[in-house]
């Protein structure tokens, strides 16, 4: 049903623009949170590439902002 609602596909991107978005960390870092279920989720591609979906990755740091309501 919400996918019904939805007015465009959202916006897929790539590790390195979510390295990129991040402050230039390392891919070393990110994947070292993955590891520790703390990096945003990822969606694997059927050629095994990941993927971040802008929505998760705006809801996740929304989440980890200083003096965000808990």
């Amino acid at each position: 049903m919400a996918r019904e609602s939805r007015t465009k596909p959202a916006e897929l991107l790539t590790v390195p623009q979510v390295l990129h978005e991040l402050g230039g960390i390392s891919r070393r870092t990110f994947y070292r949170w993955r590891e520790l279920r703390i990096a945003p989720a990822c969606i694997r591609l059927p050629n095994g590439e990941l993927r971040v979906r802008r929505d998760v990755l705006d809801d996740w740091l929304e989440e980890r902002a200083e003096g965000a309501a808990s």
